[in-house]
């Protein structure tokens, strides 16, 4: 009797243990997803840590956006060379089909006329008779401005998303990057603060 009590509760206990072991791991990732979800929503996007913060500008260059003119001249595109040079400026990453892009363009016409900061516009993955009518349609706050068809310069610059910006200083360093649309307080609270103290490090 005593053997095959022994033998039943053997049998009947390794479904159990072979349950557990399955849904153990299940439990565990179930835990994980709900606290990054979490993290994710009490959590500030444009407060995102950059690994390139304090370093230089990637080794990009950007194509002049085909057929846009201001002044009755061409716009140029530009490089990751022509950033520095003991002038601070802004890079923002932006396209006509990202709706925050809408809601953050004024905000940009507004910094450049606050700080008088050049703006370098990066149109991501876009087309140009669409970025074109983007930019006449809502206005130019770009110096210049360069295309990433492909969206291999925004993996260069570790961009998460449209709209990114990015304040370069004198030395053509990064600054200080903002993930998101600018709002008008993180232009108050943020982005201008950031040119100013890039100003005053300048070379």
């Amino acid at each position: 009797m005593t053997t095959s009590s022994a033998g039943s509760s053997s049998a009947s206990g390794s479904p159990r243990r072979r349950f557990g072991w399955v849904v153990a791991p299940l439990v565990v990732f179930g835990l994980l997803a709900i606290a990054f979800a979490f993290s994710l929503s009490q959590g500030d996007p444009s407060k995102l840590p950059s690994a390139l913060i304090g370093k230089p500008a990637p080794q990009t260059a950007f194509d002049a956006l085909e057929g846009l003119r201001a002044a009755d001249q061409p716009v140029a595109g530009f490089a990751s060379t022509d950033l520095g040079g003991g002038t601070v400026k802004v890079v923002n990453f932006w396209a006509s089909w990202c709706v925050p892009c809408v809601d953050e363009h004024p905000l940009l016409i507004a910094l450049k006329e606050r700080t008088g900061v050049p703006i370098y516009g990066v149109n991501y993955k876009d087309q140009p008779t669409a970025a074109r009518r983007f930019i006449g349609r809502y206005g130019n706050p770009y110096e210049k401005v360069g295309v990433d068809p492909t969206g291999r310069g925004a993996i260069e610059w570790g961009v998460y998303g449209m709209p990114e910006t990015f304040v370069i200083d004198g030395a053509g360093r990064i600054a200080y990057k903002h993930v998101g649309p600018i709002s008008e307080q993180s232009l108050v609270r943020d982005v201008i603060p950031a040119i100013e103290k890039a100003r005053q490090a300048a070379p």
